[in-house]
């Protein structure tokens, strides 16, 4: 039976987000996906074919076969002829949330508990204000800027830095980001995750931060997370 699920994707944090939620969805209920890599060194992602489904041109994109085309498939997304498309990472992951994951088992019903759903999407919501971003165009600067600009070097690694000690200032007293007590594993730590998991792309160490470094490896101890990685 055809899978209902397309993941368009790359090596990236971003990407890695997606394949890491649909490998928990997949134990936990079975779904199946298909996967279709994106090499983003080529240009393929902004490809007419590529923009119907994602107008921005960037990995992750999913299409969800078990919808159909958005009613204004003309105006922004081309010819698309099957599958409802959806990009943005954090918007994957709540897209699938809600249409795969009715138990709740990695988020929060907002109907019942608008607390902890509240706390889950800020902890996304830093994500893409902040650590990604932050840590991105570090990324850029120590890596791949066509020369050498210490100032852009500092600015970001220093913000970086910055953010990684509220994500271990939040971790102090609990096993994950959002949730009562302790906290549950979420879509929070899902989204989060494959940025901090990068840090040594910048040689960053996580020592630095000793509460952020042991929710990496309770994170990274679940098979699930494991196969998402190998599967972006």
């Amino acid at each position: 039976m055809p899978a209902d699920i397309k993941l368009y994707t790359f090596a990236t944090p971003n990407g890695k987000k997606v394949s890491i939620f649909l490998e928990e969805l997949k134990a936990a209920n079975g779904i199946t996906y298909d996967k279709e890599k994106i090499d983003i060194s080529t240009g393929v992602q902004k490809s007419p074919e590529f923009l119907k489904i994602n107008p921005n041109g960037r990995i992750p994109a999913i299409l969800d076969f078990s919808l159909p085309p958005p009613s204004n498939a003309d105006a922004l997304h081309g010819d698309l002829k099957a599958g409802f498309p959806v990009f943005e990472s954090a918007a994957i992951l709540l897209h699938l949330a809600q249409t795969r994951d009715k138990e709740f088992k990695f988020w929060f019903d907002p109907a019942t508990d608008l607390e902890n759903y509240s706390e889950m999407l800020q902890w996304i919501f830093f994500a893409h204000g902040g650590v990604g971003p932050m840590q991105g165009q570090a990324n850029h600067f120590i890596k791949f800027a066509p020369e050498n600009i210490p100032y852009g070097k500092k600015r970001y690694l220093d913000e970086t830095k910055r953010l990684y000690s509220v994500l271990d200032t939040r971790l102090k007293v609990r096993d994950w980001l959002a949730g009562p007590g302790k906290g549950k594993y979420s879509l929070a730590d899902i989204n989060v995750y494959p940025w901090i998991a990068a840090h040594t792309y910048i040689n960053l160490d996580l020592s630095e931060w000793p509460s952020l470094k042991a929710w990496t490896e309770r994170v990274f101890a679940r098979p699930t997370v494991q196969s998402g990685l190998e599967a972006a």
